[in-house]
């Protein structure tokens, strides 16, 4: 099958219009919408319902999608090997959520070129979900998420004690004034979730409910506000006085797991890279 037919289908099931993918792909609507009849034909299914400019995936469609990804992936990793080859370079793939790249992975991969000159690394921001896909059908080796995915086969290390901290912008505010007083809502997973309503169940709704930290952070440094962030995140600008300790609030800890499927050919190089990610696990607080 042709890739370039799995990335149309998977760029107009994101963006839901075929003029809005025919521009991100560099294409003209007509070759994007020839692209599906294509896979339709090939598949004998219709993908897509179209209704005047309301396009729609089909039960088919969306079963459609964890499989193109799958492929693609594949088909990009097969890639990088063969080109890798004649060097031996060593190739591993890994993700983790765009939370725990910003507050945690992102100084790991510092310690992995420093020990492993020779990785030639993946490097990718996925959902736990895909994550999970991913790692099943082996077009990822390695993720890091907060909530274990409770699969059958999928082995879980814990690398990493994360904790986190409610601050503000505006001093010697207590719990009830700061979830009050422009709180922003970071999602940091189920546990999380949990630990939160417990503490703040009466808790004024959120100004902004984000999933990305650095997006909470650039808005509480511009805008003001509160919201739980990693304590290795705000130690700068606790010194530059710019955030403040909520002091009444306990401190929210987050397990950081590093998932794999054991047997891996490349398991001495996985075993590896966890440990130098869990370098330096338990050293906030």
């Amino acid at each position: 099958m042709d890739t370039e037919l799995l990335k149309t289908f998977l760029e107009v099931s994101r963006t839901r219009h075929f003029g809005k993918a025919a521009e991100h792909l560099y294409l003209t609507p007509s070759a994007v919408s020839f692209r599906i009849r294509q896979l339709e034909s090939q598949l004998g299914v219709t993908l897509f319902t179209r209704l005047r400019n309301n396009i729609q995936l089909t039960s088919s469609g969306e079963a459609l999608i964890p499989h193109a990804e799958s492929m693609l992936l594949a088909w990009a990793r097969a890639q990088h090997e063969v080109a890798l080859s004649e060097r031996q370079t060593q190739q591993l793939a890994v993700a983790g959520t765009a939370n725990l790249w910003d507050a945690y992975l992102q100084e790991g991969l510092h310690r992995l070129y420093c020990e492993l000159p020779a990785l030639s690394l993946r490097a990718d921001i996925r959902t736990p979900e895909q994550m999970t896909r991913a790692l099943l059908s082996r077009t990822l080796d390695l993720a890091f998420l907060t909530d274990p995915a409770r699969i059958e086969g999928v082995r879980h290390i814990a690398t990493h004690t994360m904790e986190l901290q409610l601050v503000s912008t505006y001093p010697e505010l207590d719990a009830t004034r700061a979830m009050a007083q422009d709180y922003i809502r970071i999602d940091w997973g189920t546990a999380f979730n949990t630990q939160h309503a417990k503490l703040f169940n009466a808790a004024t709704p959120p100004l902004l409910h984000t999933g990305s930290v650095r997006i909470a952070l650039e808005y509480l440094l511009h805008h003001g506000g509160s919201a739980f962030l990693p304590s290795s995140m705000i130690r700068q600008y606790q010194d530059q006085e710019r955030l403040f300790l909520v002091t009444d609030t306990p401190t929210l800890s987050r397990e950081v797991y590093a998932a794999f499927l054991p047997g891996s050919e490349r398991q001495a190089l996985i075993d590896k890279v966890i440990e130098l990610f869990g370098a330096d696990a338990g050293a906030e607080g």
